[in-house]
């Protein structure tokens, strides 16, 4: 731990910033972990709480401003691109948006703490327009609420951490190795994961003027459109295609029972 107080001593507050504000930009950057031993070194007197709070505040606040900004002029593009680390984007995307869908604007409250939605949340409410004034506060309230929890953490379970450090040290040896096992393990685990969804990912496609004379061929009577635009681009007086149909894509499993069985079926959205 004292080697470790050291390094927080000297470069602590570049440190925390840096690595909050990886994480912020989407990059699997441990910004939980970080912020824990930024709480410990408060504890121990080696940072000023106030001035670790600020620099972890103003990272968190850097990088989602960027990536709301990013997204209401990229739109699905840079949510695509963030997901590409995930063994299966479509899925990377609908939880997010799910996430959206159930909670509104309150999900940016919350988003730092949920795995697969915390990078996604700020280009998510910046594609669906969501007004910049009101980002910045419930944004700003989420990321207050995920800094100081972790920093607490780690000012709180100071000893215990420091006992846990002294432990890693005198077994670092086992420790690698079990470190190395994990590791190769996780990869393993991607790639299965990986293969198995893989068939999932290649969604058929039809270019707009091969549908269209399709329609004009055969008509709507073989043909079905189907609207499945995502929460926050669609409502109530949204342009549809004409003829088309408006499902849910958040109850499909409802919605899907009354589609004809005898219909060729494209579905658009987003």
């Amino acid at each position: 731990m004292g080697h470790l107080n050291t390094i927080l001593a000297h470069h602590g507050y570049l440190l925390v910033f840096l690595v909050v504000l990886g994480e912020a930009v989407g990059l699997p950057s441990p910004a939980a972990l970080a912020l824990v031993a930024g709480g410990a070194a408060v504890a121990s007197k080696t940072l000023n709480g106030p001035s670790l709070l600020g620099a972890a505040l103003g990272a968190m606040m850097i990088g989602d401003t960027l990536l709301f900004v990013l997204g209401r002029y990229t739109g699905w593009a840079l949510l695509g691109f963030i997901c590409k680390v995930s063994a299966n984007p479509e899925t990377c995307i609908l939880r997010s948006a799910e996430s959206f869908y159930k909670r509104g604007k309150t999900t940016l409250l919350i988003a730092k703490f949920i795995p697969g939605v915390n990078s996604m949340a700020a280009p998510l409410a910046g594609s669906m327009k969501m007004r910049p004034q009101l980002f910045l506060r419930l944004d700003f309230a989420g990321a207050l609420l995920y800094v100081a929890a972790y920093i607490a953490l780690g000012f709180v379970f100071r000893d215990f951490l420091a006992a846990i450090t002294r432990g890693f040290q005198a077994a670092s040896h086992v420790l690698s190795q079990a470190l190395g096992v994990a590791v190769l393990a996780y990869v393993a685990y991607k790639v299965w994961y990986y293969l198995k969804h893989k068939p999932n990912g290649v969604v058929p496609r039809v270019q707009v003027e091969e549908l269209a004379k399709k329609l004009l061929a055969e008509g709507q009577d073989d043909i079905l459109l189907v609207d499945v635009r995502s929460h926050g681009y669609y409502d109530s007086q949204a342009q549809r295609i004409k003829g088309s149909l408006r499902l849910e894509p958040n109850q499909l499993d409802e919605e899907l029972k009354g589609l004809p069985r005898y219909k060729d079926i494209y579905l658009y959205c987003t």
